[in-house]
């Protein structure tokens, strides 16, 4: 077994035992491609979105925040092009009847019309069927991802809609409303993380690839004569964001630009901030510079004017649109693999989350030495009353104190606070750091201001 495989197992492991990421559905045997957030899994979930919304929105004066619904009018997903061009290409096994993407076997190369969905073989590889060994049939079938619901109680007379293959179409319907509330100039950006669905057929790798999962996308309406100049900008933002506030390491990220044939036909550029994954370099997110192609095909098939006026020019204009759209379980991956540490500690193993302080799941752990006495947990109690409103705290006193720092170190906690016999002469607890193991004792009445800049969020 490979050291990144092992690690990738390491973190399944990790993230069911200690209650971070769970299968979903799994006392019925799971459900492929669904899982749920645990108690600590939606702790850093949380934080995570919390700390993209705060330097997205709330420190933008011209980005304006949405939260659109799963369910959109049908002909939504027409004018994007989902209907018709949201697929991937199968092939057939002969023995076992399975349809496996060939364009994730070896020597494959296909090529796909992003108008029609269409795909075609440039040329065939690898003919044997990775799931029975048998014979793939080499001709290419196109499979819709987008998945299918229905509206009405009426048999016979429901709709056929479909839940979102992709979370920033909520963003373009309701582009005009936004700027019929709020009349923003140009440039201004509508923000939303909302949740996405996707029939994938190829799964696997955790939370990398999900049929149901979270995207943050912000979507930038600028000049077109400024819309190359914003592509650079938000290219620059979102690359520091990722080093920066989650402090992802730079030899961990690399920027990957579509092909020709990769890139949607209506885009100018796209790029990929990929992270290095177990097996290779991934997507995070994208940035894409696409045109008014969005507004385009919604002002077309709705029949509604999407125009801004212009205050510059004194004309009507469909603004440009520059994306940046990135995978909320991918980065919560992300930061898992990055921040999982190992190593021997007088003769012991020490596993341990390096996760930036402010996104923890648990900020402080509180562990009166000993459990037997009243008079320590009464003192342990008394600060966790303290400091419960202002950080996510956790009250331990099952085991050693040892192994309670074992605990916490494992699941990402950066502060201990150890209450002993000193804590009732002077009224001081022990402060233990996660990553260093060092410790300093700090007065009661100071934590709250010791405990708040490494826990808060940064700009």
């Amino acid at each position: 077994m490979s050291s990144q495989n092992s690690l990738m197992q390491k973190i399944v492991s990790l993230c069911k035992r200690k209650g971070f990421v769970y299968p979903s559905s799994e006392i019925y045997g799971g459900l492929a491609g669904f899982y749920d957030y645990g108690p600590l899994g939606v702790e850093l979930l949380n934080n995570l979105k919390r700390l993209w919304w705060k330097n997205t929105v709330h420190e933008r004066e011209n980005v304006y925040g949405l939260d659109g619904a799963i369910l959109m009018h049908p002909k939504a997903w027409e004018a994007s092009g989902h209907v018709a061009g949201f697929t991937d290409p199968l092939v057939d096994c002969k023995d076992c009847k399975s349809r496996v993407r060939p364009d994730k076997l070896e020597g494959w190369k296909l090529k796909k019309d992003n108008q029609t969905g269409n795909w075609q073989i440039l040329e065939v590889g690898a003919t044997k069927c990775p799931l029975c060994g048998g014979e793939l049939i080499p001709e290419v079938r196109q499979f819709n991802i987008l998945m299918e619901t229905s509206l009405g109680v009426i048999e016979g007379q429901k709709t056929k809609a479909y839940l979102k293959g992709e979370s920033c179409q909520n963003i373009y319907l309701d582009y005009k409303n936004v700027v019929e509330s709020f009349s923003p100039k140009l440039p201004f950006g509508i923000a939303q993380i909302g949740k996405a669905f996707r029939n994938e057929i190829t799964l696997g790798r955790f939370m990398f690839k999900t049929r149901e999962f979270e995207q943050w996308d912000v979507e930038y309406f600028v000049q077109p004569e400024e819309a190359d100049k914003a592509y650079k900008e938000w290219k620059e933002i979102r690359w520091n964001w990722y080093i920066k506030n989650l402090k992802l390491s730079a030899g961990n990220l690399r920027w990957r630009q579509h092909s020709n044939e990769e890139r949607i036909f209506y885009a100018t550029d796209a790029w990929d901030i990929d992270y290095k994954y177990p097996w290779g370099w991934d997507e995070l997110e994208g940035l894409h510079h696409r045109g008014n192609y969005d507004l385009t095909q919604h002002e077309k098939f709705s029949g509604t004017d999407l125009k801004m006026f212009n205050e510059e020019t004194g004309q009507k204009i469909l603004p440009w649109i520059i994306e940046a759209s990135g995978g909320v379980g991918r980065t919560f991956l992300a930061l898992l693999l990055e921040n999982y540490h190992e190593e021997e500690v007088r003769g012991r193993k020490r596993i341990y989350l390096s996760l930036p302080p402010y996104l923890a799941p648990i900020q402080v752990a509180i562990l009166p030495l000993v459990r037997t006495d009243k008079k320590l947990t009464g003192a342990a109690q008394e600060i966790l009353q303290a400091l419960k409103s202002s950080f996510v705290v956790q009250y331990d006193e099952q085991g050693t104190i040892g192994r309670r720092y074992r605990r916490q170190d494992e699941i990402g906690t950066p502060f201990c606070l150890t209450v002993d016999g000193q804590t009732l002469e002077d009224k001081t607890v022990t402060v233990r750091e996660r990553d260093s193991m060092k410790q300093i004792r700090v007065k009661i009445p100071e934590l709250t201001s010791y405990l708040t800049p490494p826990l808060s969020l940064p700009q």
